[in-house]
């Protein structure tokens, strides 16, 4: 996907630099600077950004937002039909999220369930990280489960080396941060995630037989979750 993200870029570099070039040379008069060019300072990463994860509801958003400014700018719709039409869109957007957002399935939301008990019971590990950052590194240690909580801050679990000999559950909350979980390769990964503009990325995609399951339940809300 980043492979995907930096074409893209480059092409565009590539087309205004032979546009620019081509107006020095007085072979075109073409005047990127239009009206309301700005405006793709919004809708370029947007876009860039479903490409890169298309489950990410709020990319839609800031897109659809970004194209409605500069049809607004360009005076094909005007001011007042925009701001009416940003909040619909936006709880429409929301609620496709919801609907479609990647689920695990019942079988798998009652194995959160079970292990969430599990946790409460047996005494939950908990990591913060508020306006600050941890790095949490389980090499050669039982890895039994965690709860991390990345406020204006940021977390890196790593347990490419732990123990992990029995399906665990991770509860990951971003808010204004980021969270990234390194696995081992021998365990495969299932997540339930709720997104308010930010998402969870999982990298972990091939299903391996006869191993223990990380499930990884996920609050984003202008933050992010990486599992790789």
């Amino acid at each position: 996907m980043k492979n995907r993200e930096n074409i893209i870029w480059g092409i565009l570099l590539i087309v205004i630099g032979i546009i620019f070039g081509l107006n020095a040379m007085g072979v075109t008069d073409i005047n990127i600077f239009f009206r309301g060019w700005w405006t793709l300072f919004i809708i370029l990463p947007s876009a860039c950004g479903i490409i890169k994860n298309p489950r990410k509801i709020g990319n839609y958003i800031w897109l659809i937002i970004g194209v409605l400014i500069l049809l607004n700018v360009r005076n094909i719709i005007r001011l007042e039909n925009v701001s009416n039409l940003i909040f619909p869109l936006i709880l429409v957007l929301m609620g496709l999220g919801i609907i479609l957002k990647d689920k695990v399935g019942e079988k798998a939301n009652e194995k959160i369930k079970e292990l969430n008990q599990k946790l409460n019971k047996e005494g939950l590990e908990e990591y913060y990280a508020t306006f600050s950052g941890q790095d949490l590194n389980f090499a050669g240690k039982t890895f039994t489960g965690a709860s991390l909580n990345s406020i204006f801050g940021g977390i890196e679990l790593t347990l490419k080396e732990a123990e992990i000999t029995e399906d665990v559950l991770i509860n990951a909350t971003s808010v204004f941060g980021g969270i990234d979980i390194i696995v081992p390769e021998n365990v495969n990964v299932q997540v339930k995630s709720t997104a308010i503009f930010g998402g969870t990325d999982n990298k972990v995609k091939k299903e391996k037989q006869n191993v223990p399951t990380i499930y990884v339940k996920t609050f984003c809300l202008f933050g992010g979750v990486d599992i790789k």
